[in-house]
């Protein structure tokens, strides 16, 4: 499973003249901090074996849906699917047969299930969805269907499309502009 990590850096700033406090600080945490000493750092994890790898150089995959006219969202409701594939190496059929793909977002108010825009967006009134390539939808935040692997390599179909929210199809309020959305997907294997 894929997960993100954050990792806040703390930079000291050195103020003119305070040299003999710094260190007096670190000479007192030298000789007391060792007697005093307690247990404040635990770490714990697990080491796992996963069935695949993500390729490497497809950790991030970005979609470029181009221009997009709004009438034809008037009159459609949605775009066709764009697609886009996970593709993922050395599948070891011994540790999982089958991977689930959730992709993690923010959900548009309107079109819950599918992925809001960013607040940046000048865009308004549309959402991003996904769907297999047969156009199963794959909801955000739920985990979709079960694909099966391949030994040694598997390659996953997606599609993204674009759909305008009910009210802005029928008040024709859809905003238009650049937008933008980021989603992101995990991979449990069974």
């Amino acid at each position: 499973m894929n997960k993100e990590a954050r990792v806040k850096t703390i930079q000291a700033r050195r103020r003119p003249g305070g040299h003999g406090a710094i260190g007096l600080l670190l000479l007192t945490l030298g000789v007391n901090g060792a007697a005093h000493a307690v247990d404040n750092l635990r770490m714990h994890g697990a080491l796992v074996a996963e069935p695949c790898v993500i390729q490497p150089g497809d950790e991030d995959v970005e979609l470029d849906f181009g221009t997009l006219v709004d009438k034809y969202l008037y009159l459609n409701q949605r775009t066709q699917g764009q697609p886009f594939e996970l593709r993922l190496t050395e599948c070891d059929l011994s540790l999982g047969k089958t991977v689930s793909i959730t992709f993690k977002g923010t959900e548009n108010a309107q079109l819950p299930g599918l992925l809001a825009l960013a607040a940046s967006s000048q865009a308004r009134g549309i959402a991003i969805g996904m769907e297999t390539p047969q156009g199963q939808p794959l909801p955000l935040n739920s985990a979709g269907g079960k694909y099966p692997l391949q030994n040694g390599s598997t390659v996953i179909g997606v599609q993204a499309y674009v759909r305008g929210e009910p009210e802005a199809i029928a008040k024709r309020t859809i905003g238009r502009g650049a937008f933008s959305a980021i989603a992101t997907f995990s991979l449990d294997y069974q």
